[in-house]
């Protein structure tokens, strides 16, 4: 946007196009455009435009019904699984709406969501120490037990 600016502030002190496109380091069509957009439109012509980009693979009407999906869990739609990867809830999507996408399609709509995939936590790793420390020493109790019954044949 700076550059399109000096361009026309250096043409209003009448300098030459190509002197214009060197110290702002352009080539001379570009300050001709740069030039014709201002003329057409004021500054509001010298604003950078971007294009919309792709559109995405999965429609935004399917948004609300996916975020569901996933809230609900596999177990809930259905399957027999712990938790959604990209490459299941995609063939998930494609069996109930006919929607074919890749796994890197449904990764773009889930971090456009704000939706991360994950592995559940299991218990044992968030579980009180004391009952952890009970448990292993049970365990060895029991495995004692094996080896002191295993010994006597």
């Amino acid at each position: 946007m700076r550059d399109r600016c000096q361009a026309v502030l250096m043409t209003a002190r009448s300098r030459p196009q190509q002197q214009i496109a060197e110290d702002l380091g352009t080539t001379t069509r570009n300050v001709q455009r740069f030039l014709a957009r201002y003329r057409a439109g004021g500054l509001e012509g010298l604003k950078i435009q971007w294009a919309p980009g792709k559109t995405p693979l999965i429609p935004e009407h399917l948004a609300p019904t996916l975020l569901d999906w996933i809230r609900q869990g596999p177990r809930a739609c259905g399957l027999k699984r712990a938790n959604w990867t990209h490459v299941a809830l995609a063939d998930f999507l494609h069996q109930q709406t006919g929607i074919r996408v890749r796994e890197t399609a449904m990764g773009d709509f889930c971090r456009r969501h704000g939706v991360r995939l994950y592995r559940p936590t299991y218990r044992f790793l968030r579980a009180d120490p004391a009952r952890q420390q009970q448990a292993q020493q049970e365990l060895s109790e029991k495995n004692a037990r094996r080896r002191q019954a295993s010994w006597s044949f």
